[in-house]
């Protein structure tokens, strides 16, 4: 497990300024793009860098180093672990936490249910990254036996969203065409699956509040029903690895302090500026990494909550 004490947040239940951080915003919650839903995006990202929410991950091996800079970079604080006991504990550390399916090993499907099924029976809100659903059986057969303990949040891409849903039979006639990790269909595509899976893990949460954002060239988020196209971003993000496994983590610690659709609207705007002031600067891949992580570091709250954003 990645110490979060090494980075200089020491592990104690976080303290919250509201008495429950996942009632969130006792404001209204108009569905729209106006001054109350711009007001919970900038409280998100506020808060987050004022509290410091841990959201422990099981993600994957090769984008864990971007998935814990970009949380600390938030404000949040990481601890990465692939022990279902250990995790366990750190439930009872944080708020929400993050399981991302990339580079998935022998012992992977069992370790992911048994995580999944800790956080469903806590009523823990967590985020699943479904990286590659659709491609081979053994992926298959773990993300189908997660339908009985669905996450709070899906972050995925369109191809993904759409393979989950008909992995999860949602809906009849979804299907989508992976390739690897990266999507071949458009997000507008996967936009009725989207919000069919946020209706569904809607039904399945306690408090009846889920989101899915779904990643692209325009992004989408919906809560199954209302949702956003979240205009920019930069087409560097495609030239390094992990942009979208760290996003997903991202979200965790946004979900730790806010709802799920407004933990889902703000981990794709600041995203979305962020890579835009990196790719402003940046001279190639690493550099623009540096920079990206730099941006979501520097970036002030007011050009996170005004971004761009379309009810549709």
């Amino acid at each position: 497990m990645d110490d979060p004490s090494i980075h200089g947040h020491h592990i104690t239940r976080p303290a919250s300024r509201r008495a429950n951080p996942h009632d969130s915003y006792a404001g209204s919650h108009d569905p729209a793009p106006g001054g109350a839903l711009r007001a919970r995006i900038g409280q998100a990202v506020d808060d987050t860098r004022h509290d410091k929410p841990l959201a422990p991950s099981l993600t994957n091996y090769v984008t864990i180093n971007l998935v814990a800079n970009a949380q600390l970079a938030v404000g949040g604080s990481a601890a990465m672990s692939y022990i279902p006991e250990e995790l366990r504990t750190m439930m009872t550390l944080s708020h929400a936490g993050y399981v991302n399916m990339g580079t998935l090993q022998r012992h992977s499907p069992g370790d992911i249910a048994e995580v999944a099924k800790d956080f469903h029976d806590a009523s823990y809100r967590w985020v699943l990254d479904p990286v590659a659903a659709g491609i081979g059986e053994t992926r298959n057969t773990t993300l189908r036996s997660l339908r009985a303990t669905p996450p709070t949040v899906v972050r995925a891409n369109a191809s993904e969203v759409l393979a989950l849903c008909d992995l999860w039979e949602l809906g009849a006639g979804i299907t989508g065409t992976p390739d690897g990790v990266e999507s071949n269909d458009d997000v507008d595509s996967a936009a009725g699956a989207a919000t069919l899976l946020a209706r569904f893990l809607s039904q399945a949460s306690p408090d009846g509040r889920a989101a899915v954002a779904v990643s692209g060239e325009v992004d989408l988020v919906t809560d199954g029903t209302h949702t956003y196209r979240l205009a920019g971003g930069s087409p560097m993000m495609t030239r390094i690895t992990g942009a979208g496994c760290s996003l997903g983590g991202v979200l965790a610690c946004y979900l730790a302090v806010s709802d799920p659709l407004t933990a889902a609207l703000t981990a794709s705007l600041i995203y979305n500026r962020a890579s835009e002031r990196a790719e402003a600067i940046c001279h190639g891949p690493g550099t623009f990494q540096s920079a990206f992580l730099d941006a979501l570091w520097s970036i002030d709250t007011d050009a996170v909550a005004s971004s761009p954003i379309t009810l549709i």
